[in-house]
């Protein structure tokens, strides 16, 4: 296996390079520069972040190079190397590795060849190949993984084909194809869907068309159209649709207009819109929002401008600026946001 740690004081240190990317979820973050060094920060109990330890960093750790993009599961990591490779580390316990194992690895094991990109749930992991085809692997109990059962997968399964890009939380999957259809598959009970139910589905189902991305929560997804619309579905108890109720809704419904991204959380979301701001809604008990208060909002409201990029985490969020600084708000408790400490923060603090 590569070495994967890299000597971070022969290449400085993370803020001479601006950030490409980030990801976090709910105990860990991982991000990505624009010269291809991914790092990570937070916990590390199961090998989460892939430095060949478990132990804590309370600021980001160099991991390794030659990144095209990552992504931070419940507690287990996956990444995408420029070279289409696909490795992953982390807990194991339903194969959402997907190396045929049940065994826990503290560095990165490579997975699969010729990736576009990957993404992680709760406890399962999908990735669209460069051709298309959507594999899935971990746990699926509730379907996530869209193969038509309810059986975990140790190695990834070949789910579809024609697929543009895939989006992943606790028990549900949405994907986008290349003509625009947005499908999902897994838990419904709170209408996250889409589909009108709140009946599970194994096999992928059709929401929509016309679609360019979208994003799954725990209980609640987003989407946002070509035309710049953002709808969104599922639970709402705490505004995260940004509808103005707490409503939940089993269809879609529009949220607003002129957005370029949708992130879905937990209990909250962010959006991004086409001029660049950051907006907010849905619970706020850690400050995730990062509006400077503990106020939950059921309509959007403005956190900042010139954001070229973001992840929505449990009670947490980071986001990337169009000058290449990383950002990040919320629950700080290992040390996920990255700051060198463990403080929460209810308004957005500068990483790297």
């Amino acid at each position: 296996m590569p070495n994967f740690i890299i000597n971070a004081s022969i290449l400085q240190n993370p803020g001479l390079v601006p950030v490409a990317a980030a990801s976090g979820l709910i105990y860990h973050s991982l991000f990505v520069k624009t010269n291809g060094e991914m790092w990570a920060m937070g916990f590390n109990q199961f090998g989460q972040l892939g430095d060949g330890t478990t132990s804590q960093a309370y600021s980001p750790k160099l991991i390794t190079t030659g990144v095209a993009n990552m992504s931070v599961g419940f507690r287990h990591s996956v990444f995408v190397k420029t070279n289409g490779e696909l490795w992953a580390m982390g807990w194991n316990s339903n194969g959402q590795l997907g190396d045929g194992t049940t065994t826990q690895q503290i560095s990165p094991v490579l997975i699969a060849t010729g990736v576009a990109s990957g993404v992680t749930g709760d406890s399962h992991s999908l990735f669209v190949k460069t051709n298309g085809e959507l594999w899935g692997m971990g746990y699926n109990g509730n379907g996530q993984l869209g193969d038509g059962t309810t059986t975990d997968r140790l190695s990834p399964v070949l789910i579809t084909t024609g697929v543009a890009s895939v989006a992943a939380r606790i028990f549900h999957s949405l994907f986008v194809k290349t003509n625009g259809e947005l499908w999902g598959m897994g838990y419904n009970g709170n209408g996250q869907l889409g589909d009108g139910t709140t009946t599970q589905q194994i096999s992928p189902v059709l929401i929509t068309t016309g679609v360019a991305s979208g994003s799954a929560g725990e209980a609640h997804s987003l989407f946002v159209k070509t035309n710049g619309e953002l709808w969104g579905m599922g639970y709402n108890l705490y505004g995260q649709l940004g509808d103005g109720t707490t409503t939940q809704q089993i269809s879609p419904v529009l949220i607003t207009t002129g957005v370029a991204s949708g992130l879905a959380g937990y209990n909250h979301s962010i959006f991004i819109k086409t001029n660049g701001e950051l907006r907010a809604m849905g619970r706020n008990n850690m400050g995730q929002l990062g509006d400077g208060t503990y106020t939950n909002r059921l309509s959007p409201v403005l956190i900042t401008a010139g954001v070229a990029s973001g992840s929505a985490g449990q009670n947490y969020n980071l986001f990337v600026k169009t000058n290449g600084e990383l950002w990040a708000m919320g629950t700080n408790q290992y040390g996920q946001l990255g700051d060198g400490t463990t403080t929460d923060r209810i308004s957005p603090v500068l990483i790297t």
